[in-house]
């Protein structure tokens, strides 16, 4: 199912032995355009330190009660290597946190969450112990290449950052990031919520980010190989609506793409 990024927004972080603080962003991977980490704010409990929460720990939300469970406890929390939110987190400081937590390298395989497909996701036949094994293999292969790079490579994105930054269509502007739109079993942000209004007003569209063509983040400009008509002629989207797969499809054959779901069960299936 897909959520909108702001339906999160100040959910309560649960950890097993109590709550940790609240939501107060996400960190995604500009390259694959994947949530790799919520940031917290931990409030008077750890005077209001920023912690970061993989999707690997996360249980089932309870959208109901604001609430999101963690599998991790508040010991574990306290302790983890410090993160300075408010500075570009590197390839070096996600090892350390990685390492800590016992979670694989997401950038280590064919998958959106390394050799995987979904965030600690058990592949049949794998058990427990067999999978912190290969984990510990992988930290020994890739660790000390990643600790030789030291602050390189400053990768993650604040999705706050991004609320805001203008969409450049191929022949003109055609609004502002609104939102986006996350798969709640990967993590993998499916769409940007494009406001419309100085152009097309009171109309929301959804623009996929494998047709981004570039980003620039110092001109917080986003460019898009679409025609403003193409944009203009496309299913709209809406906010009030759950949005399901029939309509995915439509706005994909719309704009002549596959859809992601169809690539994502071919690498499946190489893999």
């Amino acid at each position: 199912m897909l959520r909108k990024t702001t339906d999160l927004e100040r959910f309560v972080i649960a950890a097993t032995d109590g709550p940790i603080g609240h939501i107060e962003d996400f960190y995604f991977d500009d390259d694959a355009w994947v949530i790799r980490y919520i940031v917290v704010d931990t409030g008077t409990w750890l005077s209001s330190r920023k912690v970061l929460i993989s999707p690997n720990a996360i249980g089932h939300p309870d959208w109901a009660g604001r609430l999101l469970p963690v599998s991790i406890t508040k010991e574990q929390v306290k302790n983890s290597p410090d993160v300075d939110s408010d500075k570009p987190v590197s390839r070096y400081h996600e090892s350390q946190y990685l390492e800590y937590y016992g979670y694989p390298y997401y950038w280590v395989g064919t998958g959106i969450w390394g050799q995987d497909a979904y965030p600690s996701m058990m592949l049949p036949g794998i058990t427990p112990a067999l999978k912190a094994q290969r984990v510990r293999i992988e930290h020994v292969q890739v660790g000390a290449e990643v600790r030789r790079l030291q602050d390189s490579d400053p990768h993650l994105r604040s999705c706050n950052v991004v609320m805001m930054y203008h969409i450049h269509a191929t022949d003109g502007d055609i609004g502002h990031v609104r939102a986006m739109l996350l798969d709640e079993e990967t993590w993998a942000i499916r769409y940007l919520i494009v406001d419309t209004s100085n152009w097309w007003l009171g109309h929301q569209v959804l623009i996929a980010p494998q047709w981004i063509q570039n980003v620039s983040w110092p001109d917080a400009k986003v460019s898009v190989g679409l025609t403003r008509e193409a944009v203009k002629s496309a299913p709209p989207y809406e906010p009030a609506g759950q949005l399901d797969r029939k309509q995915e499809a439509w706005i994909y054959a719309h704009y002549r793409r596959s859809g992601y779901w169809a690539d994502e069960a071919m690498r499946a299936t190489t893999a």
